[in-house]
């Protein structure tokens, strides 16, 4: 039998038991209110731009109430910070983690998957590099199915998709972003990009007429600006394929303006870069006048330009040239050409190696199994097309250097021709080139390197030592003459 003193003892046990049961709940509940005091007060701070005091608060919140909701909403709010504000990535990514592994069941965790998508996707060089990210938005989608974040996760898989070749895929990701909300800020972007995938899958009738619904659905956005010019010239060059013909020096009117131009190309944004042998550099031409761009370089055999008002150049004597004060190794002993693919990888040729060398913006250089090639233009696909002349012939390749295509020099032409001069492209597949043999002038190839324009120098009416070519964004074609110093202007 008990003592009396024992039976107390466990009666206030219990008491206390069933005091702190009874006080779990209030305890519960002042913690969340903590979490969501100070996840709302680094949110005050942060919109008031004291940024040091927001993420101390957020910092505290995780480490306080690891496990609350209001702790994954800082971690997000926290990854942003790098990403947005201070620009780095790398510190992102760490918090991203985090809130996937530890908050999995709350919404936030979609946001997560798609950001580490998005990242992933942003250094990738190759198809095989892109698995990672599609993997993260794989989770969006089959995890979060209501989620508002899957339209974006369909959108970046199917941008994805089309990299990788997998064009089919592709299509049905944009075309179930459209089905969601045909209205959300995404979908012009989805019918852009439909458009594209279907004119790469041979569809120009469904290419043309997705661009028009874009136009017809959100007239007032960039896409539909876009597609305009995407529409005019694949209706001149495939369908209308009117004979070229010179408009005269251009812009109209100039003569004897420039300085040697040698190099030409066409920036992201539509505008023309040039570089001029007698000046050593490159130019942007913006609105009729000459912006200098790029380092001073002698021996420039290439032109590329990776965002707008940026140009590198690629030079027989040092090699690939970002900044001024750097001087590149050539990458192969008397580089003649080069160009950057959708990846953002610069490919460099020399037609005396038996490769061409990619030279990726983060990552080791890689050669690709091509040999004898002098010019190279960017393909939409994510490969290119190399101009050979000891083959005489185009070669249409893919992102790892596999032949697709061999087009010989002088097919579906009244004569043939022997040197390619200068090699373009533009964002649609078009291909246009300088060429000289028995056939001197202009010839301009579709995607499938089908003829679609060609013509003398003689039957245009024009004369001059022409050495660079580029296609704007009107379907027109800007040849640099070095003899006279001017461009002109095919139409």
């Amino acid at each position: 039998m008990p003592f009396p003193g024992t039976r107390l003892c466990i009666r206030t046990m219990r008491i206390m038991s069933i005091m702190a049961l009874a006080a779990a709940p209030t305890l519960l509940a002042r913690d969340a209110d903590l979490a969501e005091r100070l996840y709302r007060s680094g949110e005050r701070a942060y919109a008031s731009h004291s940024y040091p005091e927001a993420l101390d608060t957020w910092n505290q919140l995780v480490q306080q109430q690891p496990e609350s909701p209001f702790a994954a909403q800082a971690l997000l709010a926290l990854a942003r910070h790098q990403l947005e504000v201070e620009k780095k990535p790398e510190a992102a990514i760490p918090l991203l983690e985090k809130l996937k592994n530890d908050h999995l069941k709350t919404p936030y965790a979609a946001t997560a998957f798609l950001l580490l998508g998005k990242l992933k996707a942003t250094r990738s060089h190759s198809p095989a590099d892109l698995k990672e990210a599609m993997a993260e938005y794989n989770k969006v989608v089959d995890l979060f199915p209501d989620h508002p974040e899957v339209q974006e996760a369909l959108f970046q898989m199917g941008s994805a998709q089309k990299l990788m070749g997998e064009w089919p895929r592709a299509l049905v990701s944009f075309m179930e972003v459209l089905r969601l909300d045909p209205a959300s800020a995404i979908a012009p972007g989805a019918m852009l990009q439909a458009a594209e995938t279907m004119d790469i899958m041979g569809d120009l009738t469904g290419c043309l007429k997705m661009l028009q619904d874009l136009r017809n659905r959100a007239p007032q956005s960039p896409e539909a600006q876009d597609a305009l010019w995407r529409i005019q010239v694949r209706v001149r060059q495939r369908l209308q394929k009117p004979p070229l013909r010179s408009e005269g020096s251009w812009p109209q009117g100039r003569q004897k303006w420039l300085k040697t131009p040698t190099l030409l190309a066409t920036g992201p944004e539509g505008d023309l870069y040039l570089y001029q042998a007698d000046e050593d550099r490159a130019f942007h031409l913006k609105a009729g006048a000459l912006e200098p761009a790029g380092p001073l370089t002698k021996g420039a055999r290439a032109l590329l330009v990776p965002i707008p008002g940026t140009t590198w150049v690629v030079s027989s004597k040092a090699g690939l040239m970002k900044d001024e004060p750097a001087l590149g190794q050539p990458p192969v002993p008397s580089p003649a050409g080069g160009m950057l693919d959708v990846w953002g990888n610069v490919w460099i040729c020399d037609p005396g190696s038996a490769t061409i060398v990619v030279l990726p913006g983060d990552a080791s250089p890689w050669a690709l199994p091509v040999q004898g090639v002098q010019a190279l233009a960017p393909l939409p696909t994510g490969g290119a097309v190399a101009a050979s002349d000891a083959s005489r012939s185009l070669r249409y390749l893919d992102h790892a250097g596999r032949v697709l295509l061999t087009v010989p020099y002088g097919k579906d032409l009244p004569a043939t021709f022997k040197y390619v001069v200068s090699l373009a492209s533009d964002p649609l597949g078009h291909v246009a080139a300088l060429v000289d043999g028995d056939f001197e002038g202009v010839v301009v190839w579709g995607p499938d390197g089908t003829v679609l324009r060609s013509a003398t120098y003689k039957a245009l009416g024009i004369n001059g030592k022409f050495r660079a070519i580029a296609l704007d964004r009107q379907g027109g074609f800007i040849l640099a003459d070095r003899s006279n110093d001017l461009l002109i202007r095919l139409q």
